[in-house]
């Protein structure tokens, strides 16, 4: 018995077959139809269908790279079950330039969403109805944000034995117990019975090569380990460190940082991790480790005001 197409946005995928297809969010004023990408990996062999996808956040450009080379490595001939991708899913904030949509609401706090709601709403619903709900798992591709670069990780629900497994799998130096937000899409999916895993690495609006390259080869060992096809023999991830708790250092002047912690270092309470400088290079005051664990994330900003957030420590389990 032949495989089932796999259907999306009025679309019948046969077993077998690429298709890249665009769901319609709305119209311009101009009359032009706005849509967000979709492409379909539909193998002709059964298996678990699997989404990724990126720039819920219209600055996070890092997950767009990564699911362009996953798809690129995968051969469609040796692919068990589907995969499904959204490289852009705030189409708005990508085209603009910008972290949340034109009315500034947060694609990520706006889920499961409505066919009826604020345009937010509305692209939510959509990614709920003719993506997630046709899968089991998901991994949703993030950067840090507001000048910030995080440490590769995997942010998710530990307490749940197959999320444990899937992220100790992705092989990131951290994975990280991280509380669901209220309007999330983690939150929607899980809600909705599927299996989520959040990668966070790299800042906003650049391609670093450090954290695409391990977001690649982290979604490709979870996709192998679903069984949707065969992973290498000798790719062995090692065991990441575990993170539940976790807190930024602040600046308590105003004035322009340097950064020394650099991204996975081990600090203790009160280590320096940086200095704060006057116009003229005067130093005002030393950044100190606030408590003992691992540098997960840092700003990559140099002018500070008081209050700002400057290195973020999580405590390792």
């Amino acid at each position: 018995m032949s495989r089932a197409p796999f259907h999306i946005g009025g679309v019948d995928v046969a077993p077998g077959r690429r298709t890249e297809i665009g769901l319609p969010i709305t119209r311009l004023v101009t009359g032009d139809e706005v849509s967000f990408p979709v492409r379909v990996l539909h193998g002709r062999s059964e298996g678990p269908a699997v989404w990724l996808s990126a720039a819920i956040h219209g600055d996070e450009v890092c997950g767009v790279e990564i699911i362009r080379r996953v798809f690129e490595q995968i051969d469609l001939r040796r692919l068990k079950g589907t995969l499904v991708a959204v490289p852009i899913v705030n189409v708005y904030g990508f085209i603009n330039g910008d972290r949340y949509l034109p009315d500034r609401r947060d694609l990520n706090r706006s889920f499961p969403g409505s066919p009826r709601g604020s345009l937010a709403s509305r692209i939510a619903y959509l990614m709920m109805t003719e993506v997630v709900a046709k899968c089991s798992v998901g991994i949703d591709l993030h950067t840090g944000s507001d000048h910030r670069a995080n440490l590769p990780q995997v942010r998710g629900d530990l307490d749940d034995e197959r999320t444990r497994e899937l992220a100790e799998v992705f092989g990131a130096p951290l994975v990280y117990h991280a509380r669901i937000r209220d309007g999330s899409l983690r939150q929607a999916a899980a809600d909705a019975g599927a299996t989520v895993l959040l990668y966070e690495a790299g800042e906003a609006w650049r391609f670093d090569e450090w954290a695409i390259s391990a977001g690649v080869v982290g979604v490709r060992r979870v996709l192998a380990t679903l069984g949707m096809f065969d992973a290498p023999e000798d790719d062995r991830p090692s065991r990441p460190v575990e993170c539940r708790r976790s807190g930024w250092v602040r600046a308590s002047r105003t004035g322009i940082v340097r950064i020394e912690a650099e991204l996975g270092a081990r600090v203790n309470q009160g280590d320096r991790l940086g200095v704060i400088s006057d116009s003229f290079g005067r130093r005002l005051t030393l950044v100190k480790a606030n408590r003992t664990g691992m540098v997960i994330g840092r700003t990559e900003a140099p002018l500070l005001n008081r209050g700002d957030a400057l290195v973020h420590i999580g405590e390792i389990t």
